[in-house]
């Protein structure tokens, strides 16, 4: 069973990262305030971005690795800067560790 990865945009600006076998219908839950309590609370939502994949685990595999991402990441792959992504990844936290190591 083909699954999806999705992330919508919340109306205060977040992002909400899901997974699905059913796209159409998990957005419309989402919007009807059934969907998870992040959602619920910030109506309406818009979907931004999805990924197919032959299955649901590899779409549930998926989402929990995106969740992971900070919000800068997250903005690069919806936009598609793809190459982005690598230099995202590194501890954002590098300049601060040169600053604690530093003294």
């Amino acid at each position: 069973m083909k699954g999806y990865l999705y992330i919508l945009q919340c109306a205060d600006g977040s992002y909400y990262t899901g997974s699905t076998t059913n796209i159409q219908l998990r957005l419309w839950q989402h919007q009807q305030g059934e969907g998870a309590k992040h959602t619920a609370k910030r109506l309406p939502v818009k979907l931004v971005y999805t990924e197919e994949f032959d299955r649901i685990d590899a779409a549930f595999y998926r989402e929990k690795q995106v969740q992971g991402w900070s919000r800068k990441k997250k903005e690069a792959l919806i936009v598609g800067k793809f190459n982005q992504l690598p230099s995202l990844s590194q501890c954002q936290n590098q300049s601060h560790y040169k600053n604690f190591n530093s003294h």
